[in-house]
């Protein structure tokens, strides 16, 4: 039987190491690095000794990584993605996230910085502003061009030179050469114009945006209205956005994400089904069996059972 916990995984980077880090003898990043030379809210790793599976889990740090070679499959909140060689993903904190099926010959690099990491060169609330695969509209993972590619690598191995060398001024510099990388991907970004379909609020990008809203706010807002108010527009003009763009209804797509919160609960915690049910708000627990059974075509106690 596993170690459970009162809720949802949720990590800083303090935490977070022995959930997707086995010992390595690599020499890339924080890999064997001592402690002394680490730098406060801020980690960078090869995916030598990458743990298999991950998640779904939420944690409060970003996150950059870069896919060389192979592949895996990561889920952010409701959307499901595949990496392959030159893609970039970038999520933000809070967000449920999980990813898994990596093949075998997959390599890439990955850093993870805390909110205010980058605060001496951009405040932490103007990140989404600045860089727009952060904001909540954006797109998180693309895919690079082999110069862009090449140009954030020598970055990531520029940061690898200040953690190993110790130099003066090295925490100021590893904060500069990401917010590089972070302007390479910018520049990527815009060069395929992936900036445009978040402004103009076509039916794709809104549901875009109210797909991650509600990976936002699914716990406390479960109302089609909460999220048309969020977007300013009708709920029913939102119903039928959605419907057109997803075969499913607005609704079913809050259900969907309260569906994964459901699953992790009864996989990582240890309350009870009844616990679980009265706290995603259902008025009792027969409520919540027949929800989840319709979700998933097993009882949550079967769920929990398949997956100790």
């Amino acid at each position: 039987m596993k170690s459970r916990k009162d809720d949802i995984p949720r990590y800083d980077l303090d935490q977070f190491k022995h959930i997707h880090r086995e010992d390595t003898p690599s020499t890339f990043g924080y890999s064997n690095l001592e402690k002394l030379a680490r730098i406060p809210g801020f980690e960078m790793y090869s995916s030598e000794g990458l743990i298999g599976a991950v998640g779904p889990l939420k944690s409060d740090f970003y996150r950059v990584s870069v896919t060389v070679q192979g592949t895996l499959d990561m889920q952010i909140g409701l959307d499901h993605y595949k990496h392959q060689p030159r893609t970039i993903s970038l999520t933000y904190p809070n967000q449920i996230f999980a990813k898994n099926n990596i093949s075998p010959d997959a390599f890439g690099y990955y850093m993870l910085f805390s909110s205010d990491f980058l605060n001496s060169i951009i405040p932490s609330v103007k990140i989404g502003e600045e860089f727009p695969f952060y904001d909540v509209s954006g797109t998180p993972l693309f895919r690079l061009s082999e110069s862009e590619m090449d140009n954030i690598i020598q970055l990531l191995f520029r940061i690898n030179d200040e953690l190993r060398n110790q130099d003066t001024g090295r925490q100021k510099a590893i904060q500069m050469y990401l917010y590089l990388i972070l302007l390479e991907a910018k520049r990527s970004y815009e060069r395929q114009q992936l900036h445009i379909g978040a402004e103009q609020q076509d039916s794709s990008a809104m549901v875009s945006r109210f797909r991650k809203l509600v990976g936002m706010h699914y716990l406390t807002k479960r109302q089609v209205t909460d999220y048309a108010e969020l977007l300013a527009v009708s709920p029913n003009h939102l119903n039928r956005v959605v419907k057109t763009v997803t075969a499913k209804t607005a609704s079913d797509t809050i259900k969907d994400m309260l569906l994964i919160e459901a699953k992790s609960l009864l996989k990582y915690t240890d309350q009870t089904v009844a616990e679980i049910a009265y706290k995603l708000d259902f008025s009792d627990p027969a409520s919540f069996n027949r929800f989840f059974k319709a979700g998933t075509q097993e009882t949550p106690m079967l769920y929990r059972t398949k997956h100790d």
